[in-house]
């Protein structure tokens, strides 16, 4: 049994049985990788997958098993290897970043240059994803994950407190909205289209619930990942827009107008989510860092190794960050 054998059988699974695309993420050819499964079937005495003529139809039941606790040696083998490469001073290799459209677009920009100007020998593969997308993506194998929730914290690993950011509202100057130079109720914006992030759509979203504790109901004209077709369509005169307070600026947006959001709606932390038992890489604390100054470095590799409790300070808001994050 090697680890190239177990990793191959995790990409089997990962990749729905589909022996083609299972080889292509691992970058093997797919006789090859079909060689070393039959090849560790054979050592261990049984079939890890269920099969209809040559093609695989399920995990069987010890194939799970065996695929957990893959997955665990796995994990360890590349802690070993971080580790290693920490001790060394070795600051190379690929820092896999899975976060949001709007950290994305807005927040990290400034935080990859420094990394990139202190590391180098850096690649940054940075993957934007809907909300619901990027606890899978750190599922699926990124160092970590940025996130952000109105409150409860993220599943998915350890999760740790960056900052807090607040909603407001974007529209055009001549929009209803503009003239109130304050906040508008949630029955007053209930009054007209809304545009915001695609979550806006779930039941449970924080929006939402807001509105239904009010007793009303919002008018939901179209919903977009990525802040920047938000104002694209608010320009466009389809509604106001609700968004990220880092995604407004009084330069790019001098055209429209900013509102806070009704107080009711509630503010959101963005949090880092990284699997437990992870070592990270030095330039992945640096990042951590650079989007957190009141992290420390040390504190946070002690807590990630177990070696200390995870006793957080409060996030900063986002206007306190912004003045510290700069190219």
């Amino acid at each position: 049994m090697t680890l190239t054998q177990l990793r191959y059988l995790v990409a089997i699974a990962d990749s729905g049985l589909n022996i083609t695309l299972a080889a292509e993420r691992v970058h093997a050819t797919q006789p090859g990788l079909s060689k070393q499964l039959k090849q560790l079937e054979d050592e261990l005495g049984f079939q890890l997958f269920v099969r209809r003529g040559r093609s695989l139809e399920g995990i069987a039941p010890a194939g799970e098993r065996v695929i957990e606790h893959a997955r665990r040696i796995l994990a360890e083998a590349a802690n070993i290897r971080s580790y290693a490469a920490n001790e060394r001073g070795e600051y190379s290799g690929r820092l896999l970043l899975a976060t949001t459209h709007t950290q994305a677009r807005y927040v990290l920009p400034p935080v990859i240059a420094a990394i990139r100007r202190e590391f180098p020998r850096v690649d940054v593969d940075l993957q934007a994803a809907s909300d619901a997308e990027v606890l899978q993506l750190l599922h699926d194998g990124a160092d970590l994950a940025l996130i952000s929730t109105a409150g409860s914290t993220p599943g998915g690993g350890l999760a740790v407190p960056l900052y807090g950011w607040r909603r407001v509202l974007l529209v055009p100057a001549t929009h209803p909205l503009a003239a109130l130079q304050r906040a508008p109720t949630l029955a007053e914006l209930a009054q007209h289209p809304l545009i915001s992030y695609e979550s806006s759509t779930r039941a449970d979203s924080s929006m939402r619930r807001a509105f239904a504790a009010a007793g009303v109901e919002p008018q939901i004209a179209m919903t977009a990942r990525d802040a920047n077709l938000i104002k694209t369509y608010v320009r466009a005169g389809l509604g106001a827009g609700l968004l990220a307070e880092m995604a407004v600026g009084p330069r790019e947006d001098e055209d429209l107008r900013i509102l806070p959001a009704p107080a009711q709606i509630p503010d959101c932390i963005t949090w880092a989510v990284v699997p437990r038992g992870r070592v990270l890489r030095e330039y992945a604390l640096a990042l951590l860092h650079g989007v957190a100054p009141q992290l420390d470095r040390r504190d946070l590799r002690r807590v990630l190794e177990g070696n200390l409790d995870a006793n957080w300070p409060a996030p900063p808001s986002w206007q306190e960050l912004s003045q510290s994050i700069t190219v």
